[in-house]
């Protein structure tokens, strides 16, 4: 049995048609650069995340270098986040001349652990990138008391996230300042190539973001500003508004899978005899469904590369998000971090492993990854 990692082809082959009539339409309009497609699904994407404002950009990279380009972040300031992400949660802080300074994280959510950003904070802190990793938000209530206290603006990296709730039912990205978007193909809510977007409740860093994607012009030709083109096109943003009346029932297979997986392990007795960890799901609540929306289905498992490599010649694809934590990228050794200051993302950096969770994923093929694990341990 061969199993992907993520098989977009199962996703996307019911929806030929109707991906293809929204691609026609472009193409008759010759409108490709913003255009009524980009504005009906900024409105349509920031409804969904509990936000008022939404500005369609270019990639998650970019939602999150122009974020915090609106906040003035520059040389001289300091921006907090995870130790544990993807590389341009940390790459967009040290691009603008800041300096990214890491906190460890939680062992259980893998998301910035709060309790440990006070600490890290002075007199140049700007902005605390909270990301909520896998499809879970990290836990923002302290966050959000944190900053207010010392005057810093959120900006959420919910690239991973879209739709995914909060314990109170506020949506990832719309509870900082500003929130990000990605719609890389790989993503619940993925197009057909880059894409991203930046959703706030701020009018004021909402109007400044536009701006930004545009080279800073406020009218065409006339900069107060400097920006970059951050524009999100045309064709991207009609992929995703035919994909988009698709993602909750996307996200509720997602979520019928991982209670499989669940049911599967507890099962086979894997979890308690060879210290397997599944995901939980910290922020359940009977009444909200969008809790975890499982980008990711990440375990923690011993012998981790080892198993790995005995899935990969049962024809069962899996992936290692992230392998190296930001502490020893090559890149930020001049921030002189201690490894021994980052102990849960340096373990899950040794442990975590990425199962298969997609929309059409089989019940066989979940027992087939299942029975395959418990053969190798």
């Amino acid at each position: 049995m061969n199993i992907p990692a993520l098989d977009l082809e199962i996703i996307h082959q019911p929806l030929k048609a109707e991906i293809m009539a929204a691609i026609e339409e472009v193409f008759d309009t010759n409108c490709f650069i913003l255009g009524p497609g980009v504005l009906n699904l900024e409105e349509r994407i920031a409804a969904y995340s509990g936000a008022g404002y939404g500005i369609g950009v270019s990639s998650g990279t970019d939602a999150l270098l122009i974020s915090l380009m609106a906040l003035d972040v520059g040389p001289g300031d300091e921006v907090i986040t995870t130790d544990f992400s993807f590389f341009a949660t940390a790459g967009v802080i040290a691009r603008l001349g800041a300096k990214p300074v890491f906190v460890d994280i939680n062992p259980i959510t893998y998301n910035i652990e709060p309790a440990k950003i006070d600490a890290a904070i002075t007199a140049r802190t700007k902005a605390i990138i909270p990301v909520h990793l896998y499809g879970q938000c990290a836990d923002m209530e302290p966050i959000v008391n944190i900053a207010k206290k010392h005057g810093i603006k959120i900006v959420e990296d919910a690239a991973q996230a879209i739709g995914a709730n909060y314990r109170d039912g506020r949506r990832a990205g719309g509870i900082g300042d500003l929130g990000c978007l990605s719609f890389f193909p790989s993503k619940n809510l993925g197009g057909f190539g880059d894409g991203g977007m930046v959703v706030s409740n701020n009018e004021e860093l909402n109007e400044k973001v536009r701006i930004l994607r545009v080279h800073g012009s406020k009218p065409k030709y006339y900069h107060k500003i400097i920006g970059g083109n951050f524009r999100l096109d045309a064709l991207q943003a009609a992929v995703l508004n035919v994909k988009l009346n698709y993602l909750d029932k996307w996200t509720a297979e997602r979520q019928k899978n991982a209670a499989i997986y669940e049911v599967l392990f507890k099962k086979s007795g894997l979890p308690e005899k060879e210290g397997l960890s599944l995901p939980q799901a910290v922020y359940r609540d009977s009444d909200i469904s969008h809790y975890h929306i499982y980008n990711q289905y990440v375990i923690r498992a011993p012998h981790r590369d080892n198993l790995q490599a005995y899935l990969k010649q049962a024809g069962i694809s899996t992936a290692v998000y992230y392998p190296v934590p930001f502490h020893r990228q090559e890149c930020f050794n001049y921030l002189r971090c201690k490894a021994s200051d980052f102990p849960e993302a340096e373990a899950a950096a040794k442990e975590t492993l990425a199962l298969p969770i997609y929309p059409g994923l089989t019940e066989e093929q979940q027992e087939y990854i299942v029975n395959s694990i418990k053969e190798f341990y």
